[in-house]
């Protein structure tokens, strides 16, 4: 039976896995921060997902917003650079979206989703076409709620693949916030590092949640 809501204990799964695809990918998307960045978004990301697994394993969250403040502020406090403060912002604002609940229906998980997403843009100030995370994240988010009437998990699913459009979109793209921007044109024909670490944010999601069909 197709799921109708993610419990607190789905969104631990969600962290566990983007934890799991941080660490594996790390090299790989240090690479690509080489290219155009600090060369340490892969290795931040990994440590600072690992450490808020850790501390979900210290203090099991019992509603989605305990969940959100808690891998939020581990990702701001313990990750440096850009990353851990949007990254951080993103899943504090979810959070907030979701407070006291301990279930979300797909409408709550994409008025949560959109929380995060406006969070990242007050903080990081970027744009669509900017070459950030806003680029795969801002095209999930619109599959997700194109697709939410077919469902949560066509939702989610939709949103992963258009993630996965979106980090690939940036490639042509020249860079125009953080340290990339200071390469110019030089920067086109790069994969961005962050919106590459936001398409596993998705595809995360949707295999902690069997909705990677």
């Amino acid at each position: 039976m197709a799921r109708t809501s993610l419990t607190v204990a789905d969104l631990v799964a969600w962290t566990q896995r983007f934890r799991d695809l941080m660490v594996e990918h790390r090299a790989a998307l240090t690479e690509l921060d080489s290219a155009i960045g600090d060369a340490d978004h892969g290795s931040n990301m990994a440590r600072g997902m690992q450490s808020a697994v850790e501390k979900l394993e210290q203090t099991a969250p019992e509603t989605v917003g305990a969940w959100g403040k808690s891998v939020g502020m581990t990702l701001v406090s313990s990750v440096g650079g850009a990353s851990g403060p949007l990254y951080g912002t993103f899943f504090l604002r979810f959070g907030a979206s979701g407070g006291d609940a301990t279930e979300l229906d797909a409408a709550a998980l994409g008025a949560a989703l959109r929380a995060g997403l406006e969070g990242v843009l007050a903080r990081g100030k970027a744009e669509p076409g900017d070459k950030t995370m806003i680029d795969a994240l801002g095209p999930a988010l619109d599959a997700f709620d194109a697709a939410v009437d077919q469902g949560l998990e066509a939702a989610i699913a939709a949103a992963r693949d258009a993630a996965a459009a979106g980090r690939d979109a940036t490639e042509p793209l020249q860079a125009r916030k953080g340290r990339a921007s200071y390469l110019g044109e030089r920067s086109i024909g790069h994969v961005d590092p962050g919106a590459t670490s936001t398409a596993y944010l998705f595809d995360a999601l949707a295999t902690a949640t069997g909705s990677a069909a």
